[in-house]
């Protein structure tokens, strides 16, 4: 069988369709680029291996999100809820229409649930995209590190590649770990900016326990870093 592999040029260049919704995962949740805006720079984590075009083209107007891979780091279940995270983060940074590839129609139309970024895709693979959903670029994210108890820690690639010609647009390879402390003033600064409120935000409850609420803000941090239109 004939396959294609999305190669990068260098490290860091590493059914139905559900249209993404404003979900409220959680209560604190903050947009992506008000975060990305007003992050101060010192003593905080941003995130440096990113490799990007300047501008995104007018032409990427609908991208198809494949499922979050998971792999072997995190169970199917697991997987699926981080998927919602990410999903709800990404819609909020209105680059371009999301449309999501669900996992039991990605496994219906290319024999397995999920792609990570560095998988052998099927040859047909992009061009089925093309004509399934009329997009313009495809999403692939895959987690690299995963744990679930603290300090929490998650791991995230992500590519964002053109259809037609397999042009990288942007590519995202970073661990969030909580026992970085520009990790944790990053998360606080987060939810705190999320509440509009001065004093911190009592974080023994909140973000560093709970693995959902630290993938929002993994998940903020790294869409922010997509190309601006």
């Amino acid at each position: 069988m004939n396959t294609l592999t999305l190669c990068s040029p260098a490290r860091g260049w590493g059914a139905g369709v559900l249209l993404v919704g404003l979900l409220a995962l959680a209560s604190n949740a903050l947009s992506a680029e008000t975060f990305s805006a007003g992050l101060p720079a010192k003593e905080y984590f941003k995130p440096t291996n990113v490799r990007g075009v300047a501008q995104l083209p007018r032409t990427i107007r609908r991208v198809v999100v494949l499922p979050l891979a998971g792999g072997l780091i995190v169970s199917p279940e697991t997987a699926q809820a981080l998927e919602e995270v990410f999903a709800a983060e990404l819609q909020k940074q209105l680059r371009f229409e999301v449309v999501r590839l669900t996992r039991s129609d990605c496994q219906q139309r290319f024999g397995q649930p999920e792609y990570a970024s560095v998988a052998t895709l099927p040859a047909d693979f992009l061009p089925a995209l093309a004509r399934a959903y009329a997009a313009d670029a495809v999403l692939l994210i895959e987690l690299t590190a995963y744990r679930g108890y603290r300090p929490l820690q998650l791991g995230v690639r992500a590519k964002l590649v053109t259809i037609t010609n397999t042009q990288w647009l942007w590519t995202f390879d970073e661990i969030f770990s909580a026992d970085d402390p520009g990790v944790v003033k990053s998360v606080r600064y987060f939810y705190r900016a999320a509440a509009a409120v001065d004093s911190p935000v009592d974080l023994r409850s909140g973000a560093l326990q709970s693995p959902t609420k630290f993938a929002a803000y993994v998940a903020a941090a790294t869409f922010a870093t997509l190309p601006p239109r």
